[in-house]
């Protein structure tokens, strides 16, 4: 964070939205600036020194995507928070492939958003991409190759199911923070996909055994009783 107050641009066209959002984020401890399109939005972002932007995707003028795409390209690392109506695994590989930190699915309850901004501001490192977006995710000797889909532990290359690599993919781009069983169920099985939050537990036993990494004295994975789990171990971006 560059000041005691972190400075939240937020992009939304609904206005019942910014305006019950706006105060609620400034009661938190933010200062917030609404606009409510997406060429506004660009304009504002690369003019002034924001902490964080949360963009809206589907906005007048320039949607929240563009917007990404045109900050990443022209340089600027600053962290973004995707709004999206669409909860399916693909409008979320797409939102992290374009660059942003991470996305929430409307409608959406202000107090997660606000732990996500503060999650995001935590691990934001000025210059260095967004762990979300890093082509490979570097843990002690831990290695996620996100573009082979391949984990190495060591020199042991790791044989991992689908889900439970999409299960370590997701905790290592929030790393210290915690993930619900429903939020990993509805990032990486999809927001509809009929499976109960046992299915979760399934695949985090099953990272555990292949990372040697014990429940009671975890290095990486630790449980939060009752709650979900939190990648413990530092990650490192490298594009």
């Amino acid at each position: 964070m560059t000041h005691e107050n972190p400075h939240i641009l937020l992009a939304d066209d609904e206005s019942a939205i910014t305006s019950n959002l706006a105060p609620f984020l400034e009661r938190s401890g933010f200062q917030v600036s609404v606009v409510s399109d997406g060429k506004k939005a660009l304009e504002r972002a690369l003019e002034f020194p924001y902490d964080l932007v949360v963009l809206d995707i589907m906005m007048p003028l320039m949607d929240g995507r563009e917007v990404l795409r045109q900050l990443r390209r022209k340089g600027r690392l600053i962290p973004v928070i995707l709004l999206t109506q669409v909860g399916s695994s693909t409008e979320r590989a797409l939102a992290l492939e374009e660059g942003a930190d991470d996305y929430l699915n409307k409608p959406f309850d202000p107090h997660e958003l606000l732990a996500r901004i503060r999650a995001v501001l935590r691990r934001a490192h000025p210059g260095q991409p967004p762990l979300a977006s890093a082509w490979m995710l570097l843990c002690r000797d831990l290695v996620f190759d996100r573009r082979a889909r391949r984990v190495t532990l060591g020199s042991e290359a790791l044989i991992l199911t689908p889900k439970a690599l999409g299960v370590l993919e997701y905790l290592m781009t929030h790393p210290d923070e915690l993930i619900t069983r429903q939020r990993l169920l509805q990032a990486v099985w999809g927001w509809d996909y009929p499976a109960g939050q046992r299915t979760v537990d399934t695949r985090i036993a099953e990272l555990r055994r292949v990372l040697k990494d014990d429940a009671d004295a975890p290095i990486f994975i630790e449980t939060a009783p009752g709650e979900g789990y939190r990648f413990a171990a530092s990650v490192r971006a490298q594009p």
